[in-house]
């Protein structure tokens, strides 16, 4: 039989043979479904769980009622929108009785995905097959060392949508409604759908009360909306299956063994890479170039400068002079640092600028040069010198009669830890001071006596509170009465000014008429007894009090 020529292999067509053969082909043994989700299954998710999960039902005559959920076909919805209720065949309104019906569909942009080319997806989500006809185990792969198959399967990322039902609830009871109402309201924001398949996230809008009651027949009725969050994803898209099947390679190791008997050069054995000779093991490596050891600066060898080729056994004994383990006695000659020496944990460190941290002698220091200490010098028993030259900076000189001289310029600070007794007086600046006195009264008027913090405080304390009572004054008063055109009266008694301050006058209230702020160069005050009157030049403010007139006042009132 002739045979079609062969197409140039300039003119095929590069394709993938994943995508030609269906994965449900005779001998495929493939168990996995193609995913896919419409729209019919997320309608029929929610039929589901109304019917097997919710499970509405009413007590109609002590008996439990289940109440039935439908999808509205459009001609049935038609008729409900018009009338309101649905009728049976007797033309008798079907009580009770649960409708639903698919409103919109938009997409979930607050799930933006995507795929760069709807025709040829790129984006996936990928999961594996845990066992299966080609990943297996069994004694012989892992004796071999065969690693299975995998099987992997790439399923298109799905487009994100919203869809919108609207349901209608009819009973004839306001407590058959109730208890249909409490069970749905419950199940917002779980997931809808059948057991093995697509599950979808819900949300229940408000429900609203659409009951209607005539003389012919009483209807109960509540209508509400429900969000469903779903996802959609063809089992196939231009000709090729959204669900894709990969396999990886299978892996050999290929061991080392061998199964016959090598032979050595001189006539010995080989088995299993060994050389035997007589009884012992040996396998013996010759190199051309061969490796050479020699000992350094305080390291010998044992057979230093001999090639070592791989030929014949050559053992080198490396040592040194000494132990220098961390227990040893380690001895040298001169040891120079670079950079500093520290022994053990201590935080002291010896450099070649001197010694940093702390520094204990248990013995006795000898030296023969200058020592000079830069910080504090704590002598706790006898100090004996032959000459001593000192050069003050600061210095306390303690005679044993006449005066005592602390330090020798102004710029000089002494401390003093403790206390100071002292019987007589002293001078700050050529000012004597003879005496700390704590007089509350401040009566004494002395000149050489310097106050205490209670005296200042007692005397502040007990001359200050009038002036800060009065400061802190500031009520609110209404007038009482309007005595004519000029004069308000008020039941208020003004706060007198402390000695040392302004006596209170007009300027110390703000006025109010009606709202109004009244200009103070036409206003007058004048206490009366327990009444404050208030004086009014009518021709400089240009209006008259009247007896309906409301004027306020905020100032300095008594109380």
């Amino acid at each position: 039989m002739a045979r079609n020529k062969p197409i140039p292999r300039s003119q095929r067509l590069l394709f993938n043979r994943g995508e030609k053969i269906s994965r449900n082909s005779p001998g495929a043994n493939d168990d996995v479904k193609n995913i896919s989700v419409g729209i019919m299954d997320m309608d029929s998710s929610i039929l589901y769980y109304f019917n097997e999960v919710i499970k509405p039902e009413v007590t109609e005559n002590k008996e439990k009622v289940k109440v039935p959920c439908i999808y509205a076909s459009p001609e049935r919805w038609v008729a409900i929108s018009k009338q309101g209720y649905l009728r049976d065949k007797k033309q008798q309104i079907i009580t009770p009785l649960i409708v639903f019906k698919r409103t919109a569909m938009e997409r979930n942009d607050n799930i933006p995905v995507d795929k760069l080319d709807a025709n040829k997806p790129n984006l996936f989500y990928s999961f594996q097959k845990k066992f299966s006809q080609q990943n297996r185990y069994d004694k012989f792969s892992v004796q071999k060392g065969l690693s299975p198959n995998r099987e992997y399967y790439n399923v298109t990322m799905p487009d994100y949508v919203t869809l919108t039902y609207e349901f209608t609830i009819w009973t004839s009871y306001i407590e058959q409604m109730n208890a249909i109402v409490e069970k749905i309201n419950y199940s917002d924001g779980a997931y809808w759908g059948e057991p093995g398949k697509m599950r979808f996230r819900t949300r229940i809008e408000s429900f609203s009360d659409a009951s209607e009651v005539t003389d012919q027949e009483r209807l109960i009725k509540t209508t509400f909306t429900v969000n469903l969050y779903g996802y959609i994803l063809p089992e196939t898209y231009n000709s090729k299956t959204t669900t894709q099947k990969y396999l990886t390679p299978k892996k050999i190791i290929v061991r080392e063994n061998v199964d016959t008997d090598l032979v050595d050069t001189d006539e010995s054995k080989i088995l299993n890479n060994v050389n035997v000779v007589g009884e012992k093991e040996v396998f013996s490596i010759s190199v051309s170039n061969p490796l050479i050891f020699q000992g350094g600066t305080g390291v010998t060898l044992s057979n230093s400068g001999v090639a070592f080729d791989g030929s014949s056994l050559l053992t080198q004994i490396i040592s040194i002079g000494q132990d220098v383990a961390t227990t040893a006695d380690t001895q040298f000659a001169t040891q120079t640092l670079t950079n500093s020496l520290q022994i053990g944990t201590s935080s002291t460190k010896y450099t070649s600028t001197g010694i940093s941290g702390s520094i204990g002698i248990t013995g006795s220091l000898e030296t023969s040069g200058d020592m000079t200490i830069l910080g504090s010098a704590t002598i706790l028993g006898k100090l004996t010198a032959n000459e001593l030259h000192t050069t003050f900076t600061s210095a306390s000189i303690i005679f044993a009669s006449g005066s005592t001289k602390f330090g020798d310029t102004q710029d000089d600070t002494h401390e003093f830890t403790g206390s100071v007794d002292v019987t007589g007086s002293f001078s700050l600046n050529g000012y004597s001071v003879d005496e700390i006195s704590n007089d509350t009264s401040l009566t004494d008027g002395s000149a050489t006596a310097v106050v205490t913090e209670n005296a200042v405080k007692t005397y502040v304390t007990n001359n200050a509170t009038d002036t800060a009572t009065y400061l802190r004054k500031n009520f609110f008063k209404s007038s009482a009465s309007i005595t004519n055109a000029t004069t308000a009266s008020f039941t208020a008694v003004t706060a007198s000014a402390p000695t040392g301050l302004t006596s209170t006058t007009e300027n110390d209230f703000v006025f109010f008429i009606n709202g109004q702020y009244m200009e103070h160069n036409a206003l007058e005050i004048q206490q009366k007894g327990s009444s404050l009157e208030l004086h009014v030049d009518t021709g400089s403010i240009g209006y008259i009090l009247e007896n309906d007139d409301e004027i306020l006042s905020i100032g300095k009132f008594n109380s």
